[in-house]
Formats: C-alpha cells, sequence, structure tokens
C-alpha cells in the first residue's frame, strides 16, 4: 500500500484581474476565505508556492494578491497553480460523522455482505449534498448519495467503507403483481 501524501488539495489559481497582479483564487474550503489562514501556501512538492498578502470579495468570488504576483505579468504565470497546506495544520474533527474529503479518496467500497465493489474514486457536491464517486472492479463509475442509510460505515483506519445503496422500487418493463 503506498503511503498517503500530507498534502490537502485546497486551492486553485484563477483568472487574473485587473492590471496591479490581483488574481482569483479559487477555495476548496467549506468557508472560502478560511483559506487566507493558511500561509504560505505550497505546491504539489511541498515547497512554499504563494504568500497572500491582501485579499478582498468581489462579486462573489476571492480575489487576492501575493508576493509572487507584483504585476499582470507575473500573476498569469500563476494561473492553475495548485495550491496545499500540510495537514498537520487542519484541525482535529470532532464529530464522528465528519470526514475531510482526502480521507475518502481510494477507500474499498464493500457490500453489506462483505464483498468488495470498488474504491472510491471522487466526492462530488453538485449542491443537493456529497456524492461519492464509486469506481467498480469493471464498468463505469457511478454516484451513491452519501448519507448514513447509504454509506452506514466508515472506517478510514482500516482503509473502507461499506455501502448500501437503495434498491430499485420499479424496474423497466415488468409489471407488479396484485
Amino acid at each position: 500500500m503506498t503511503q498517503k501524501s500530507n498534502l490537502i488539495f485546497i486551492a486553485q489559481v484563477g483568472a487574473v484581474h485587473g492590471v496591479q497582479g490581483e488574481f482569483k483564487l479559487l477555495s476548496f474550503m467549506d468557508d472560502p476565505v478560511s483559506v487566507l489562514e493558511y500561509s504560505p501556501l505550497l505546491s504539489q512538492d511541498g515547497k512554499p508556492a504563494l504568500v497572500i498578502t491582501a485579499a478582498r470579495a468581489h462579486k462573489g468570488q476571492l480575489l487576492v494578491r501575493a508576493e509572487e504576483a507584483p504585476d499582470r505579468t507575473a500573476a498569469e504565470k500563476l494561473k492553475g497553480l495548485k495550491l496545499y497546506i500540510d495537514r498537520a495544520e487542519l484541525p482535529e474533527i470532532e464529530d464522528e460523522d465528519d470526514y475531510y474529503i482526502t480521507d475518502l479518496l481510494g477507500l474499498e467500497v464493500r457490500g453489506t455482505d462483505g464483498s468488495v465493489l470498488g474504491r472510491v474514486k471522487a466526492v462530488e457536491d453538485f449542491g443537493a449534498g456529497d456524492l461519492l464517486d464509486i469506481q467498480p472492479k469493471g464498468g463505469a463509475s457511478y454516484y451513491l448519495m452519501f448519507t448514513r442509510e447509504n454509506v452506514p460505515e466508515v472506517n478510514i483506519a482500516d482503509g473502507y467503507v461499506v455501502i448500501s445503496p437503495p434498491v430499485e422500487q420499479v424496474v423497466e418493463g415488468e409489471e407488479k403483481e396484485k
């Protein structure tokens, strides 16, 4: 088993705004502004990549200035840069029903009977709640709502989740018996 990195992906540099070196910062934190609490932000190799010097909200987005981008040209070179923090900087999770998404990625997916069904490929939220993107052993991945009913057990330490997906109520082409 490969050791997981201690780096957590929390933000990405977006488009440049204006001529003074400001740029959009896409934060993946629950509270997008909390990304400002971490400095410097790190590159994928763990080296310091960005020191934020100023930030402001603008039309629902976070605009920032950084030491590394004194002007527009320098800011343009940062576009697309993925930014990380060391996991040790994150607060401990106190609620047993809360998880860091990074801890769920790659976990083995098991059925309630213990059979191995696949792995957690990603965790998405399109606005209606968290979805596990499950990659089965063969075939296309599928989404499952990340609820206690659908995912009755999460065992980060042992590397698996147990799922109990909802059973289809109506099968196309079949009639209900009376």
